[in-house]
């Protein structure tokens, strides 16, 4: 369910509204009831609740929402839009508990509204966000976050750090597992021979070392060596033009971004509000909304569930593969 302070409510309960949901999947709510009894009634949501405590026993129907109900929050103390402990530390119980259920095969994937940072830091959860809280919960080494926006895929060798320290990462061993990681969520989303992108880190690709030797030094040897194993990758490619030849040519299934913004900004300008986040290398499917808590906008009613929506359709697919 995410933070009930922010969006995630909302677009559950809109996203659930919706015959394509039911179409393609037997959706299952992980958060508390009387917070999504609360959504339905102020979004004017219509549909009853089923609580269960086995997924096995969940209805599945159009105007039902079945809810694993946690029953560790209570609505009056959550205020909307704004940064609460209570509210983080319910937000990670409902993601421990679907990693509970996904690794005793009793879901098939998880899909996360969103969390916040902060909150969950303040209830003592010292994680960057749900990709490093994933990880941990599955004891997953090798993990990489991957943006889906219509036809562009952009996987990432950082995310949550600074951009300095992301830039002293950029390090052969980590670009090439995320060439290899590409590779096979690639193959997870049904392109059985993907064609890889990689992005440059530095202007003009380095400038032959002029701008920066990590394009010389780490990102072409990693690609070399992903080549030789037989994976089809192209790069170093200066990041002002590789999204365009991935997105608008068609010439890359999937893109490598060397940092956290690199990766994001052409992802959501072209589909801010259908993105889809992916945590890749998990034993587990999972994915999520591609924005954040909006506590700006949260319990107005003017919340977008089209990324959730997409969210869900894509997890959906993935389990099949």
């Amino acid at each position: 369910m995410g933070d009930a302070a922010g969006v995630g409510p909302e677009i559950i309960v809109k996203a659930l509204s919706t015959q394509e949901i039911f179409d393609c999947c037997r959706p299952l709510v992980i958060g508390d009831a009387r917070i999504i009894r609360k959504a339905l009634r102020s979004f004017g949501v219509q549909a009853q609740l089923n609580l269960i405590e086995d997924p096995a026993n969940g209805l599945h129907k159009l105007g039902t929402l079945d809810v694993f109900d946690l029953h560790n929050l209570d609505p009056e103390t959550v205020a909307p839009g704004q940064v609460q402990e209570h509210c983080g530390r319910a937000s990670v119980e409902y993601v421990q508990k679907a990693v509970e259920l996904a690794l005793s095969n009793k879901i098939q994937a998880i899909v996360t509204a969103p969390i916040s940072k902060e909150a969950i830091n303040k209830a003592g959860y010292d994680f960057a966000g749900h990709t490093e809280l994933l990880a941990h919960l599955t004891n997953s080494k090798d993990y990489a976050m991957l943006l889906v926006a219509k036809n562009l895929r952009v996987i990432h060798v950082t995310t949550h750090t600074s951009l300095a320290e992301a830039c002293h990462l950029v390090r052969r061993d980590r670009v090439e597992r995320a060439i290899r990681l590409a590779f096979r969520a690639a193959q997870s989303l049904g392109i059985p021979d993907p064609k890889i992108g990689v992005a440059a880190l530095n202007p003009h690709s380095g400038e032959g070392g002029l701008f920066g030797r990590e394009e010389i030094e780490e990102i072409t040897p990693a690609i070399e060596s992903a080549r030789r194993g037989g994976i089809s990758v192209e790069g170093p490619i200066p990041s002002d033009t590789v999204f365009y030849r991935a997105a608008v040519r068609g010439e890359f299934d999937l893109v490598v971004a060397m940092y956290h913004d690199q990766g994001h900004i052409p992802v959501k300008l072209i589909g801010f509000e259908s993105g889809v986040n992916v945590t890749v290398g998990l034993p587990i499917v999972r994915t999520s909304v591609d924005h954040g808590t909006a506590y700006r906008r949260a319990w107005r009613g003017t919340a977008s569930p089209q990324s959730m929506i997409e969210a869900v359709k894509l997890a959906a697919t993935m389990t099949k593969k």
